[in-house]
């Protein structure tokens, strides 16, 4: 019979805890969570044009409070994740829903664009982000065996918030105004989230988490210490979303310089997010198979490769083509990343250590849709924009394939060392 990797082996007093029936229900109400409390990164997209409106500002003024939501998203990842490793997901994901509800009230009320701004951030931003990063964490702590679909399928509720949270909202603001929208938005998270997050008081016991005979357990060799893992996991989940705004920022700005409008474009983006939802779940299936490591380097291959599809394919049809395979490539990296934290560090750090490397993923983002129009209005043109964002999936792909190497390496040695004491 072939063994289990050391990393699957389940400790015999963690049966009754891991991968049971409790933690699939868990995981659903997880994705609930995440599909409710995604609303804090969407909404503010699809009330743009009736802020930008009501408050007489350009354009550039209008994607301020964007901006800021995606800074506060980035900085909870980190604050949140930390709070869950030192109190367990209860207390924090109570005080952050808490936030995201009162943020969408008080946002409603504000009487400019700069208080609409800090809100988003301090409050939405920060809010909504234990719904993505320190949710994973804590999904990852209740499933050994099938950790990796879990973890894909938690990280899917972000992109279904995406998909649905557009649809709903526009009818409302239509009917009832983006203000009196935004309120109730706020109240259905406070009425939803609260009680849902109380169904998740059960909690494992400490030893499973933090040290011990399970931490030997349930982590893998890789031959780097957890600080320069670490670091090379944010320069990865920097590069690899650089790459990844390029279509996602500017997909819709793209097919209105090629002709094709702006609804073209919006139901390319449609595309990505949903063929992104596919991509977590098959990557999830995989990791589970293979690793995180190898996982990630397959889809940042696929991305890059779907990065060069784009420059010489500018036709209609082959645009939706290649927006689907872009979807299928990218979905699935990002959530691999907190797998592969949990495969190689500590559980009781899984929090912090996954919202680090969110916050660089958000950053990424960030820096790559600013990046992208910078070099649009420098060329004239999105070709360079697209070959910068290959040049930034190389860097990703050299640092996955570094740690591939690394991680082979070590567990060699690690095969030989217990061959030797047998």
């Amino acid at each position: 019979m072939p063994t289990l990797h050391p990393s699957k082996r389940v400790p015999a007093a963690a049966d009754r805890y891991i991968d049971g029936r409790y933690s699939w229900m868990r995981l659903l109400i997880s994705i609930v969570l995440a599909t409710i409390g995604g609303a804090g990164m969407w909404a503010v997209v699809v009330v743009l044009p009736a802020v930008q409106a009501e408050y007489g500002v350009d354009r550039a003024d209008a994607s301020l409070p964007y901006t800021m939501t995606m800074l506060g998203f980035a900085l909870g990842n980190v604050i949140i994740g930390r709070m869950i490793d030192r109190m367990g997901f209860v207390v924090p994901a109570l005080f952050a829903a808490v936030m995201l509800g009162a943020g969408f009230i008080l946002a409603a009320m504000a009487g400019s664009i700069t208080q609409f701004s800090i809100i988003q951030g301090l409050l939405i931003g920060i809010g909504s982000s234990a719904t993505f990063g320190p949710l994973i964490a804590d999904i990852s702590h209740w499933f050994v065996k099938r950790r990796g679909i879990a973890v894909a399928t938690a990280a899917s509720g972000n992109y279904l918030a995406g998909a649905l949270w557009p649809m709903v909202m526009p009818p409302f603001i239509l009917s009832e105004g983006w203000r009196t929208t935004y309120i109730g938005i706020g109240v259905f998270c406070l009425a939803t989230m609260l009680p849902l997050i109380l169904m998740l008081q059960r909690k494992l016991p400490r030893e499973l988490i933090g040290g011990g005979a399970a931490k030997a357990i349930l982590t893998q060799p890789i031959g780097v210490s957890p600080r320069l893992l670490q670091a090379m996991l944010v320069v990865a989940g920097l590069g690899c979303c650089v790459a990844m705004s390029m279509p996602q920022v500017h997909i819709v700005a793209y097919c209105l310089d090629l002709g094709y409008g702006v609804a073209r474009g919006a139901e390319m983006l449609s595309v990505m997010l949903a063929a992104g939802v596919v991509s977590r779940l098959a990557s999830g299936f995989l990791a589970d198979r293979i690793g995180g490591i190898r996982t990630v380097l397959i889809g940042s291959v696929l991305q890059c490769l779907s990065l060069f599809f784009y420059i010489p394919f500018d036709g209609l049809a082959s645009l939706y083509i290649v927006s689907l395979v872009f979807g299928l490539s990218q979905g699935g990296i990002v959530p691999c990343y907190a797998i592969i934290v949990r495969e190689y560090m500590p559980a009781s750090e899984a929090g912090r250590r996954v919202g680090i490397v969110v916050m660089a993923t958000i950053l990424g983002m960030a820096l790559g849709g600013w990046m992208s129009g910078w070099i649009y209005d420098l060329t004239g043109s999105y070709a360079m924009a697209f070959l910068n964002g290959i040049a930034w999936n190389v860097l990703n792909i050299a640092v996955m394939a570094y740690l591939l190497w690394r991680s082979n390496r070590a567990l060699a040695a690690h095969r030989g060392g217990l061959a030797v004491q047998g």
